[in-house]
């Protein structure tokens, strides 16, 4: 018996969304930091996971409508991953060949959500 396949699982945005919760989640394993930036780490881990977890539940709901609103929420906490990543890069936490890399994944990932709600958007006329 094979594996049950979501839908959201055939979004190219959604695969994308998951590598790069791979890529930050690894580097976050690697941050040393004192015990006063766990904070930031754990927010930033929350938040890269956010992404592809609103993706998937934007997907699972019922109306365009909603799902549109949780590709927002996705882009939202793409954002904030990114003014994480800034800030402990500021911090000398991160390289800056690990902020470039990480902002260009990100510039990505955020064409990929803007174009998926726009194309909604038109085939559907919301």
């Amino acid at each position: 018996m094979g594996q049950t396949k979501f839908s959201f699982e055939d979004l190219q945005v959604w695969q994308k969304s998951v590598e790069f919760a791979k890529i930050v989640l690894n580097l976050s394993e690697r941050i040393s930091s004192t015990r006063r930036h766990y904070r930031l780490i754990e927010q930033l881990e929350s938040a890269v996971t956010s992404i592809a977890l609103n993706i998937a539940e934007g997907k699972g709901r019922y109306s365009r409508k909603e799902f549109i609103q949780f590709l927002y929420f996705a882009r939202g906490s793409l954002y904030e991953t990114a003014a994480l990543v800034i800030i402990l890069n500021k911090n000398n936490l991160l390289n800056s060949e690990e902020l470039a890399n990480i902002m260009n994944i990100s510039d990505e990932i955020g064409k990929m959500l803007s174009g998926l709600i726009n194309s909604i958007r038109a085939t559907y006329e919301l």
